[in-house]
Parts: C-alpha cells; sequence; structure tokens
C-alpha cells in the first residue's frame, strides 16, 4: 500500500480547509464541496480498483448510489427550502451523503490510514454546503448518518486473504492444511 497516500489525502483536506469564511464566497464554498465529494467518490471506487479489489470497487459505488438516492427520495418526502432560498430540496444534503458514503467505504476497505482523513474530508464536504448557503447544519448532519450507514452497510472488510493454503510436514509425513474466512 502507498503510505504517500494517507498524508495526500489529509494534504489536500487540510489545504481545502485553509481557506475561512471572511475569504471565501458562497459560490468558492459550493465549488469545494463539489470537488471534495467527486474526490473522495473517485477515491472510494479507484482505490479498490487500482488493487485489484473489483468487489471493493462494486461496494463502494453501492454505497454511494444507495446514499444518493436515499437523499434524494427525502427530499422528495420532506420539501425544506434551501437557506439560499434558490429551491425546496434542502433536507437532506446529497453531497455530504455520498461523501461520507464514500469516506465509510473507504474506513472498510482500506483501513483507518486513509478512512480517518477520508471522513475528515467529507466533514470539510458538510461544512462547505453550510458555508455555500445550502444547506441547515441539521440537513447535513443527516446526510452524514445516510452515507455513514449506507458505507458500513453494503461495504464489507477486506480481507487481503480470505482462503490461505498452507503446506506442512514433518517426520512421519505431510500434506496441505487449508484455511477460509467466511
Amino acid at each position: 500500500m502507498n503510505r504517500r497516500l494517507p498524508l495526500a489525502v489529509a494534504a489536500s483536506a487540510i489545504a481545502l480547509a485553509a481557506v475561512t469564511p471572511a475569504q471565501a464566497s458562497d459560490h468558492d464554498w459550493a465549488t469545494a464541496s463539489d470537488v471534495g465529494v467527486l474526490a473522495l467518490t473517485a477515491l472510494a471506487i479507484g482505490l479498490p480498483a487500482v488493487h485489484g479489489d473489483g468487489a471493493g470497487a462494486l461496494q463502494a459505488a453501492g454505497s454511494e448510489g444507495a446514499a444518493g438516492l436515499t437523499a434524494t427520495g427525502l427530499k422528495e418526502l420532506f420539501p425544506e427550502r434551501r437557506p439560499d432560498g434558490s429551491n425546496n430540496r434542502s433536507f437532506p444534503s446529497g453531497h455530504t451523503a455520498v461523501g461520507f458514503a464514500a469516506a465509510a467505504s473507504i474506513y472498510e476497505r482500506e483501513g483507518p490510514g486513509i478512512g480517518i482523513p477520508a471522513f475528515a474530508a467529507a466533514s470539510f464536504v458538510g461544512l462547505a454546503r453550510v458555508e455555500a448557503d445550502k444547506h441547515h447544519w441539521y440537513d447535513c448532519a443527516v446526510g452524514a448518518g445516510i452515507g455513514t450507514a449506507a458505507g458500513l452497510l453494503i461495504t464489507n472488510k477486506h480481507h487481503p486473504r480470505s482462503a490461505m493454503v498452507v503446506p506442512w510436514g514433518d517426520a512421519h509425513g505431510g500434506g496441505v492444511s487449508m484455511a477460509m474466512a467466511f
């Protein structure tokens, strides 16, 4: 595993968070949230794919899709005015839901070294949606819950060795043993 990757994710989150609300416009925050959720999505699907873990890539895509669809369905059921008044699709935050689904998938498949910075980046996405005046804080809190639940429920922990064959031998003979993780 590339040990520089967690540092790159953390550095990206810190660089995005370095902009203060006084310096950034609503448009800047909205753009930052778009970039953040796209980066998390690419990382959640791309990392397992690069490692030859097709199941992990599919699970990440599935958890992100489930979180996005759930958020979209709830927007239809509970129309709420956005803080900027642009429409009635504030509750819950879809960006935050998808970002947290990606972070949870990364955490499950890649471990805490990359997963914790991914959760920090997902938190930044939620903050950026509030700062962009697109969501209330509770829209993002519910989105974070939806995404985390989807990621943890759909993504299975990665077991690098799900089956192992081990040869053995002693003075009286030899053979092979097989162990499987289910």
